[in-house]
């Protein structure tokens, strides 16, 4: 039974994957430089999510602050980027 619930679970994971395919933007309309500030964007969010891991998990007073004055220079980061790529949409839409 399981066996058929986890096939099943994969034949949706293909076709969502085929469905994100057709909802994408043709890569020529998309700038190389909107690409990388993208995935730089993503890049700075997985980094996030680990640091709130480990600060979850941290103990040590110093180690705690370390990480936390990580997660502000990511944040203040990712806010940059965002607003970079905000803009970089606007003029390419123009």
């Amino acid at each position: 039974m399981a066996r058929g619930w986890e096939s099943k679970s994969v034949a949706d994971q293909i076709e969502e994957g085929n469905s994100r395919k057709g909802e994408r933007s043709s890569p020529d309309s998309v700038s190389p430089h909107t690409r990388h500030l993208t995935g730089r964007l993503q890049s700075l969010l997985l980094s996030r999510s680990r640091l709130l891991q480990q600060l979850d998990r941290a103990k040590h007073p110093s180690h705690r602050e370390m990480l936390l004055n990580g997660l502000k220079a990511v944040e203040k980061e990712i806010d940059e980027v965002s607003a970079e790529l905000s803009t970089a949409g606007l003029k390419s839409k123009s």
